[in-house]
């Protein structure tokens, strides 16, 4: 598998479905409705996975597509295989709709269930990160590029968080309430930007110290994930076991030096497993 070349094309088609989100932003929308009434979809997710499907099917046609929309596309291993793709082709849909700009194009590539790369684009703030398993972490910007590092804090009350939560909060008692009160009294901020992939990222970059959610899928995280884990961070389950990407996810993701600090208060609130 020549990463490098996985890594290009990986590249220029979330650079490419960026720009038709990016176009899209201020267009009327048509948006549609999920699992739930704030589980939405608009005609631009459905074109931006489209685009990202056809351009992978075709450099890599034996390898397994994994996609939020669960479009079809033409492909020799989409039963089975070794590699697989798993992409969000405009993750932050509700912000999209609402005209809020933060949204952006995720894309991982995993091997027998391990990230080997991902790509994290944001098409507003024209920002793309990026890794591959053992080359570390990059972001690019239209100042150039840097390598990507986790932050430094050691301390979780002097650290900055982010969280989300789930489609099914509106009735469902476990909806990260609790553990979001729990939190706010624990460290210095939270934020919630509606874009796990981004908060992933952010994570990364060291704009973030940390980051747990509940009840996401595999497209959320897969190309997040890399990119913390690259850049130096950690990923456990919410429960602290051992993470590996899978259908449902719900995990903590940190620059490692407050992991244990962000469990235990997770451990507090309930004590049982939702990874």
């Amino acid at each position: 598998m020549d990463l490098s070349q996985a890594l290009q094309v990986a590249v220029a088609t979330a650079d490419e479905a960026g720009a038709l989100l990016r176009r899209g932003i201020n267009e009327r929308k048509v948006v549609s409705r999920k699992s739930s009434a704030v589980d939405l979809v608009t005609e631009h997710d459905q074109a931006a996975e489209t685009l990202i499907g056809q351009r992978l099917g075709s450099a890599f046609p034996e390898h397994r597509l994994v996609t939020e929309e669960g479009t079809e596309f033409s492909s020799n291993g989409q039963a089975q295989g070794r590699y697989t793709w798993y992409i969000d082709p405009l993750d932050g849909t509700n912000n999209f709709a609402h005209g809020f700009p933060v949204f952006a194009v995720s894309i991982g590539l995993y091997e027998m269930g391990w990230p080997l790369l991902g790509v994290v684009y944001d098409p507003m703030r024209d920002e793309s990160f990026s890794a591959v398993r053992g080359q570390g972490a990059t972001l690019r910007t239209r100042d150039g590029s840097r390598p990507l590092q986790v932050s430094r804090e050691t301390a979780l009350l002097d650290s900055l968080l982010a969280t989300g939560f789930p489609y099914d909060r509106h009735h469902s008692s476990d909806n990260n309430i609790a553990q979001l009160s729990a939190y706010l009294k624990a460290a210095r901020g939270i934020r919630r930007a509606g874009a796990a992939a981004l908060d992933l990222a952010y994570v990364a970059a060291g704009r973030l110290d940390g980051y747990w959610e509940y009840k996401l899928n595999s497209w959320d995280v897969a190309a997040g994930a890399c990119l913390v884990l690259e850049a130096g961070g950690s990923i456990t389950n919410a429960d602290g076991t051992p993470w590996q990407i899978a259908p449902t996810v719900a995990m903590i993701a940190s620059n490692g030096h407050i992991h244990e600090a962000m469990s235990a208060v997770l451990r507090s609130v309930d004590g049982n497993s939702h990874g």
